[in-house]
């Protein structure tokens, strides 16, 4: 009866331990959260390699984007296929985010762009609902960032760096784009 009683308080020191570390890196204590996030970061490891988004049909934009004060994005690898399809993934990022370092391309995180229009339109008004994912609501809507990109609804996740400004995020403090 002791042994069960010490395996058992074991157990539950280990699974508030684990929860804390998953606590720790994400910011986020939902199970079901956690559990996407989880999820998403299986589907996305073959991103590692760049080669392996090129292949799936994934663009690079041609520059690394940052604020001064609010860090950067890194560069975003596009799914044009992806971002036209009004269904959102969570599995499918529409868009990868990279940042180069040692002479490659190291994968960040992942956007989920809803587009809500044709390229360079201006945002619908009225705008259709925000979509949510993960629990939270998308960024949005904005209208396109640079030609030929639609209005859209955004959501950032920092699946691959960490991100002292929270893992939905825009912007991460820890991304330097070297300029």
């Amino acid at each position: 009866m002791k042994k069960l009683l010490i395996s058992s308080v074991a157990v539950l020191v280990l699974l508030a331990l684990m929860a804390g570390v998953a606590y720790a890196a994400t910011g986020v204590t939902d199970p079901a959260v956690l559990k996407d996030l989880a999820a998403l970061r299986r589907a996305t490891t073959k991103y590692q390699d760049v080669n392996a988004a090129l292949a799936d049909g994934f663009i690079a934009t041609p520059h690394c984007v940052a604020h001064p004060e609010l860090g950067g994005m890194g560069v975003h690898y596009v799914n044009p296929a992806r971002i036209m399809d009004p269904s959102i993934d969570l599995l499918e990022p529409e868009v990868l985010l990279y940042v180069e370092r040692g002479g490659r391309m190291k994968l960040l995180g992942v956007e989920y762009m809803l587009a809500i229009g044709p390229p360079d339109a201006p945002v619908p008004n009225p705008a259709p609902p925000t979509p949510v994912l993960f629990g939270r609501e998308f960024d949005g809507p904005m209208p396109p960032p640079e030609e030929g990109m639609p209005p859209h609804y955004a959501l950032h996740v920092w699946v691959w760096q960490a991100n002292p400004a929270g893992i939905f995020a825009p912007f991460n403090p820890n991304v330097n784009c070297g300029h």
